[in-house]
């Protein structure tokens, strides 16, 4: 119990540095561009396009693509989300970890097999998260969820590096 105790404190210490370094954008998801990508569109009627931080899911190409987009877009789209966003990525999208009713949406595509947890930035994460999708991740293999029921499921990163 006492493990435990220490272990919420560490968590709501560690969200509460991250919550005054990141920057929140509210907004309604209007399109899922693939499972790790959708558009919000915010109160004043601007889009932005996020990148899921902390995940990397199949490419379209790849197996398990079109499903992890529809995981995606069944979990997200046209509802209410909140971004937690600290930059932006190098084609100009926010990357951030997105919530729908306090529900971390990124680690939900891990969880259900949908998306692999990207270790290459895993630095961008919090301990915690790190740990949280590491875990994940193991929990789906070993379940044979989504695309690990393919054996020789390929990283998106390994497969973008073949092409």
């Amino acid at each position: 119990m006492k493990k435990f105790l220490y272990l919420l404190v560490f968590l709501s210490v560690c969200w509460t540095g991250l919550q005054a370094q990141a920057k929140v954008l509210h907004g309604r998801v209007v399109g899922v561009s693939d499972g790790d990508s959708i558009t919000v569109l915010d109160a004043d009627k601007r889009t932005h396009k996020i990148r899921l931080q902390g995940i990397d899911a199949p490419e379209k190409a790849q197996p398990y693509g079109q499903k992890s987009k529809e995981a995606l877009s069944d979990l997200v789209y046209r509802q209410a989300v909140q971004v937690v966003w600290t930059q932006q990525d190098r084609y100009g999208r926010t990357v951030g970890q997105v919530f729908l009713d306090g529900t971390d949406v990124n680690l939900q595509q891990v969880l259900r097999g949908m998306a692999w947890h990207y270790k290459q930035y895993e630095r961008e994460q919090s301990e915690s998260d790190r740990s949280l999708y590491a875990m994940a991740q193991a929990q789906a293999r070993q379940l044979s969820l989504g695309l690990w029921q393919d054996p020789e499921a390929v990283e998106p990163s390994v497969f973008r590096r073949k092409k």
